[in-house]
């Protein structure tokens, strides 16, 4: 989820038919669940269309500018013309805050404003951040170990054998006395979270972060 697809005109209608068009039936939770991985995909295919090569449609509508001010210096505009210059000067605002904010939220840099033009820093920083996220080789003991998928069987083998049943004998907590919480506590601790409370903790966070591994952003959320 980019914050910067917001930016681009049609994407709040985009996104509210597309949701509109989904139909699921049963619990709230299983609908909601089913609708965002379609989003997901419808967006992944809005994003094609109209995110991708922003360089070369920066230069498009930067030449279409030049040739309208050129002509202009030739003779005076008309006002379709000039009507025209206005809207593809707010186009390229757009593509460019749009490239910007892209280069910032890949770059993960936090302590830098969204926004900034730096988009060379911005691409080093994200190069940086691929090789030292790349695992190359691991260490096994004494034992180096190399290749995508001895890699991925040597990380994948002790979780597998930590999420095995054991049977372990294990000391009785019998005979204990501990301090008891009154029963109005022990009510307050399983109660379900009221509407309030859920949206004040989705609120207060980082609309570019996401909750999960589903990839939705706190953004996406709070907007639509």
């Amino acid at each position: 989820m980019l914050k910067c697809w917001a930016d681009f005109q049609g994407y709040d209608e985009f996104v509210r038919t597309t949701w509109g068009s989904f139909h699921f039936h049963g619990c709230r939770g299983y609908v909601l669940r089913k609708k965002l991985k379609l989003m997901k995909l419808s967006l992944k295919e809005w994003h094609q269309q109209h995110t991708q090569n922003l360089n070369g449609k920066m230069v498009l509508v930067k030449n279409h500018i030049s040739f309208l001010e050129e002509k202009g210096e030739m003779s005076v505009l008309p006002d379709d013309d000039i009507a025209e210059l206005h809207d593809l000067s707010i186009n390229l605002h757009s593509l460019a805050r749009a490239q910007a904010s892209l280069s910032w939220q890949n770059s993960r840099m936090k302590w830098l404003q969204e926004g900034d033009a730096n988009s060379k820093f911005f691409h080093g920083v994200m190069s940086a951040r691929r090789r030292h996220n790349s695992i190359h080789m691991v260490s096994v003991g004494c034992t180096i170990v190399e290749g995508v998928p001895n890699i991925r069987a040597t990380v994948f083998e002790p979780f597998s054998n930590h999420f095995k049943v054991v049977r372990e004998a294990r000391p009785s907590m019998g005979g204990s006395n501990f301090r008891q919480i009154s029963s109005i506590e022990a009510d307050n601790l399983t109660k379900p979270f009221s509407l309030e409370e859920v949206k004040r903790a989705v609120w207060d966070f980082d609309g570019s972060k996401s909750p999960g591994p589903d990839s939705i952003s706190f953004d996406f959320i709070k907007k639509n």
